[in-house]
C-alpha cells in the first residue's frame, strides 16, 4: 500500500469514528431537567394563630383581644366598586383573595389609668371605659397563601388604594358609608414589602380617618386597620412593628 493510500485509510477511519461519536450524541436522550422547586404551601388557620401578636408582645398600655365570631361577621363589608373590594376586605378582617388560612386579633390602646386592686366593680367599670375612651383600635388579620397568592393579594390591595383614591361607598351591617378618598399613608418598613393608606370617610361635620397598612412576609400577608372614633387616628407603628417582628 502506498503512503498516500495509508493516509486516506487513516483519514477515513478517523472520520468514521467522529461520525459514530456524533450519532451517539444524537441518540443519547437529553438529561432530565432538574425538578422544579415545590410551590409554597400556605399555613392553615391553626398554624397561623400562634403567629398573632399576644398580650406579652403588645406595646405597653395596649389590650389584645381576639374578636368573636359575631364581631367578625359584623365587621364584614362590601364595596360598590369591584376594584375597591381588596381594600375593604383588608379593612374589615375579611380574606383578600383565597388564603389557605386566616387568623385575627384586635389590639386596643388604653390610657393606662386602670382602677386599683381595691376598687369596687362600679369603679372598675368606669375606669375601663375611661381607658378605652378615645383609644385607637387596631384589627390585625393574618392571611397565608399557596404559591404566589400572597404577592397577588398584596398587589390587589395596593392597586385598590390607587384606583379608589377618588372615593367609593361601603355597605356594612346594612348601612352605607361614604369613603371620600384614599391617600398614601406614612412609610412602613418591615416584611418583604409594605404599603399604607389613610382612608377618609364620614361627612364634613364629623370627619373620620382610619389607617390601613398591609405587610407581606413570604407567603403571609398581615393587614392592620386602625380607627380612633374619639380623636385623630395615628398609624399604629408599635403594633405593626411587633407583629412584623413575630412574622420574621
Amino acid at each position: 500500500m502506498t503512503a498516500s493510500a495509508v493516509s486516506l485509510a487513516l483519514l477515513a477511519t478517523a472520520c468514521g469514528s467522529e461520525d459514530k461519536k456524533d450519532d451517539a450524541k444524537k441518540d443519547t436522550p437529553p438529561s432530565a431537567a432538574a425538578p422544579a422547586a415545590p410551590a409554597a404551601k400556605g399555613k392553615t388557620d391553626a398554624e397561623l394563630a400562634p403567629l398573632l401578636i399576644t398580650q406579652v408582645e403588645a406595646p405597653k398600655d395596649h389590650i389584645v383581644k381576639p374578636p368573636s365570631a359575631t364581631e367578625v361577621t359584623a365587621a364584614s363589608a362590601t364595596a360598590d366598586k369591584a376594584e375597591c373590594a381588596p381594600l375593604v376586605q383588608a379593612q374589615s378582617m375579611m380574606p383578600v383573595g383565597k388564603p389557605a388560612g386566616i387568623a385575627r386579633t384586635q389590639v386596643v390602646g388604653t390610657s393606662g389609668n386602670a382602677a386599683g386592686p381595691g376598687a369596687s366593680a362600679e369603679d372598675k367599670a368606669k375606669a375601663g371605659l375611661g381607658m378605652l375612651a378615645g383609644a385607637t383600635k387596631t384589627t390585625v388579620t393574618l392571611m397565608s397563601y399557596d404559591g404566589k397568592g400572597a404577592e397577588e393579594a398584596f398587589a390587589s390591595v395596593k392597586a385598590a388604594g390607587t384606583s379608589c383614591a377618588g372615593g367609593f361607598s361601603v355597605t356594612q351591617s346594612g348601612e352605607a358609608v361614604k369613603v371620600n378618598g384614599v391617600a398614601p399613608g406614612a412609610a412602613v418598613t418591615g416584611g418583604d414589602e409594605a404599603a399604607s393608606f389613610v382612608v377618609d370617610l364620614g361627612d364634613a361635620e364629623l370627619p373620620v380617618h382610619s389607617q390601613l397598612v398591609v405587610v407581606r412576609k413570604g407567603n403571609t400577608v398581615a393587614a392592620f386597620h386602625a380607627l380612633n372614633l374619639g380623636g385623630k387616628t395615628e398609624q399604629p407603628k408599635a403594633v405593626i412593628e411587633a407583629q412584623a417582628k413575630k412574622l420574621g
